[in-house]
């Protein structure tokens, strides 16, 4: 079946899954492949549990009129997910970089949603998979779309962006992370600026942090839009007032000032909230508004959250790791003026390829100049630096580490939570 003829069936049943246990009634199922699953097994099923119709591209066992044949189910998701991008003629904005991608589109999102009907990416649905998926879940209701972008290899970015076609462009930042897939951090680099050359190409617009060189240098000669700190030159400028925990910044409005009291914890977002004030400028939003945004919005999924249990306080911030992420929450930590004594759970860092022995081996030399009293180390990475002493805790994984804190509880302290996901600190929390 061509593109045109798929999408005049989803005009009728719009709405997508990939999940044959997660199928609305008169949604259309795409049945995707991996290394560890062949969604054509479930197309009968289904249909049977409610979808309208199933794409495969294996053929069926038996004939059914509602099962439609592919050369490619997920070549044919990602251009059915293009087409319709094109029809919504919406500005999208598209967004990418190594760490707070996802709390930069929140914020950005959460800051539209004042003004305009916005349709954003859901939790981290941001690969190849994931961003057909939001687009298709845009309507002609909506005004705007905000689009996560991740990378784990050169050309990522482009085959996205070729897909979701951004008007406009963010990249956060650029750092050490995920490395194994891309061999050295200029092809890193590259890769996230994938997205200002694919912007370049159709004289989109780019905002731009002016504190960041990297990416200041690689988008000249753009249309950009600059946004930093204490430089009210630029379009977007703020002056971080403190962070004890939470974040609370000042910027100007024209002649006006504004204290923005966040939910976000640690001055690292700063960055990430003054480019949603940035990008929900220029599109109108006013002062008020993006303020009150900021302030309303409260961090999930143990990213940048503060919490206080019975026995301690808490900083969780487990979703993601890298060198750079996991020196700037280290830091930030150490600098938070507290009467408790200070413990860190620190989970070992992934996806760091041939680079991991070193970096993480530079994180012990790190944490052995920090004035903490604990200091928990979850993964087989950091137990070829350091061996176990007084300060210093060493687990082979979570589970270890949870039923030592059965057994030797930790009360009236001030923690700091970090790791990559797939460590899954976030489990520790009920034992703190």
């Amino acid at each position: 079946m061509e593109t045109v003829e798929l999408y005049n069936l989803f005009l009728q049943y719009p709405s997508v899954t990939t999940d044959s246990r997660m199928c609305s009634k008169d949604s259309i199922f795409f049945a995707l492949k991996g290394e560890r699953f062949n969604g054509n097994l479930y197309a009968e099923k289904a249909i049977e549990a409610g979808c309208a119709y199933a794409v495969v591209d294996e053929e069926p066992e038996r004939e059914n009129d509602r099962i439609i044949l592919v050369k490619d189910v997920l070549e044919a998701l990602q251009k059915l997910a293009n087409w319709h991008r094109k029809k919504l003629k919406i500005p999208i904005v598209g967004i990418t970089g190594t760490n707070g991608k996802t709390t930069t589109k929140e914020l950005i999102a959460v800051a539209l949603s004042k003004e305009f009907k916005v349709a954003y990416t859901q939790g981290n649905f941001n690969n190849h998979i994931g961003v057909p998926l939001t687009l298709l879940s845009m309507n002609r209701s909506h005004e705007i779309g905000v689009v996560e972008m991740g990378a784990s290899r050169p050309g990522d970015i482009r085959e996205l962006c070729e897909i979701a076609e951004p008007n406009y462009g963010i990249i956060t930042n650029v750092g050490k992370a995920h490395m194994e897939g891309f061999g050295s951090f200029e092809n890193l680099v590259d890769t996230k600026c994938e997205l200002y050359d694919f912007i370049r190409e159709r004289s989109g617009k780019v905002f731009v942090n002016k504190d960041n060189q990297i990416l200041y240098d690689r988008s000249e000669g753009m249309d950009r839009i600059l946004y930093g700190k204490n430089d009210p030159s630029l379009f977007a400028s703020g002056t971080i007032a403190h962070a004890n925990p939470f974040l609370e910044f000042d910027w100007s409005f024209f002649d006006s000032s504004y204290r923005v009291k966040t939910r976000l914890v640690g001055e690292f977002n700063f960055d990430n909230a003054i480019a949603a004030v940035a990008v929900s400028k220029f599109f109108g939003i006013n002062a008020e508004r993006i303020s009150a945004a900021l302030e309303e919005y409260e961090p999930t999924n143990h990213r940048s959250q503060f919490k206080r249990t019975e026995r301690n306080d808490l900083i969780i911030d487990a979703y993601n790791a890298n060198p750079t992420s996991m020196k700037a929450a280290l830091e930030f930590f150490s600098s938070i003026p507290s009467s408790l004594p200070k413990t860190v759970i620190l989970g070992e860092m992934k996806e760091l390829g041939e680079s991991s022995e070193d970096e993480h081996e530079k994180m012990v030399e790190f944490l052995k100049k920090q004035p903490y009293d604990k200091i928990y180390l979850v993964g087989p990475f950091f137990s070829k630096w350091i061996a176990e002493n007084d300060t210093f805790r060493l687990f082979d994984n979570v589970e270890v580490l949870i039923e030592t804190l059965k057994k030797e509880p930790v009360s009236n302290r001030y923690i700091l939570l970090k790791g990559s996901h797939s460590v899954h600190l976030e489990k520790v929390v009920d034992s703190l």
